[in-house]
């Protein structure tokens, strides 16, 4: 009987002890997160995202009715 309880738990990947995100994985997971968002805004903020924007809002608004 045991043996069939412990293929259950391991075939429905319940396992003792993993219960959450360790601090580890907290910072790291912060640190990429930080890092995406930097990167996100010097794209966003790029003189070549800007002109774009310019351009497609400026297209958009002399559109005829």
């Amino acid at each position: 009987m045991r043996i069939i309880w412990f293929r259950v738990r391991t075939a429905l990947g319940a396992r003792g002890g993993d219960k959450g995100m360790s601090t580890s994985e907290y910072a790291m997971g912060t640190i990429a997160a930080c890092a995406f968002a930097a990167v996100l805004y010097k794209v966003v903020t790029s003189e070549v995202v800007a002109t774009a924007l310019q351009s497609t809002i400026g297209k958009a608004l002399d559109v005829p009715f």
